[in-house]
């Protein structure tokens, strides 16, 4: 979910932000998205067909990407799929070390 104090956009990607699943991939390609400016001034996207959910200009990008949509079609039928690499990619950083944004240690 995007917050205004952190990043300046306001509102989930999905209905059930607090799921770990892949419903932000299904809602990617699910739904017909078109552009909105939020009351801040930021551009997003939403679509009638889920009110209240949101994507980032960032998030549309992945379905004009045609190395990046693979994943996103991938993903968005095959939800242990999603999970696994999630997990592969989050224990690297883990084991590598993750560099904190406010004190500039290694976790």
């Amino acid at each position: 979910m995007c917050h205004a104090d952190r990043s300046g956009f306001i509102g989930p990607w999905t209905t059930t932000p607090l799921d770990f699943n892949n419903l932000y991939f299904v809602n990617l390609i699910r739904y017909k998205w078109y552009r909105k400016t939020q009351a801040n001034g930021l551009e997003v996207f939403v679509t009638d067909a889920q009110g209240g959910i949101i994507m980032l200009p960032t998030d549309m990008a992945l379905l004009a990407d045609k190395n990046f949509v693979a994943w996103v079609e991938l993903y968005a039928k095959d939800n242990e799929r999603f999970k696994r690499d999630f997990a592969s990619a989050f224990t690297k950083l883990q084991e590598l070390g993750v560099q904190s944004f406010h004190e500039g240690k290694t976790y």
